[in-house]
Order: C-alpha cells, then structure tokens, then sequence
C-alpha cells in the first residue's frame, strides 16, 4: 500500500465544484495549514493559503475564493495566479507564484500526496 492509500482525506473531488476551489485545513511535516484546492475537471491542484505578496489569505471570505477565466485572484490586493501552476500572472506579486502542496485523487477522495 502506498503513502497515497493510507493518508487522511482532505476532502471529496465531489465537495469541489469543476472550476472551483475551497479551503481544507490539513497537517503538513511543518504544522498545521489551510489549504486551496482547485479542481479542473478530473485534476485537482492545491496551494498554502498565502499570497507571496503580503502573506495574507486569499480568500475573501472563510473559504470562499474568486476564480476568473482560470485565475485565482487575492481578495486582498487582486494579485492574479494561473490555477494549474500557483504562478502569479498578474498584480503586484507577478512572478512569483503560490506555495504547491502535492495532492493526489485516490478512489474518489484528495489525499496528501
């Protein structure tokens, strides 16, 4: 059996409406995080909540996150990042991008990777 297999669920690929994102709180080797989770499809992305800009959420209201044309956008400063890749493509933290945690699809439920 593999790490994926028998680590917790973070959530089901079903809690993320296609083209969305929500937050889950999991625990990483470096404590305790909130995390996004996209869903494209079949493909499920997931960041740390933390804009590289001014290390605030990003969204604008407890898990509530605004997605524009593939674009996760800080409710804080409207920095703008492409969601399969965490970059930062617009806003004033353009270039940088968001902290990428590895997740994976197994049965149905999206596990820690």
């Amino acid at each position: 059996m593999d790490r994926n297999e028998t680590a917790l669920p973070l959530c089901r690929l079903d809690d993320i409406p296609d083209g969305e994102a929500i937050a889950v709180d999991a625990v990483l080797p470096d404590g305790p995080e909130s995390l996004i989770v996209l869903r494209q499809g079949a493909a499920v992305h997931a960041y740390l909540n933390i804009c590289p800009h001014a290390g605030r959420r990003l969204d604008w209201a407890p898990g509530k996150f605004l997605i524009s044309k593939g674009a996760l956008i800080c409710a804080a400063h409207g920095a703008s990042f492409t969601a399969s890749t965490g970059w930062c493509i617009g806003g004033p933290c353009r270039g940088q991008e968001l902290h990428r945690v590895a997740v994976a699809v197994v049965e149905g439920e999206v596990r820690l990777a």
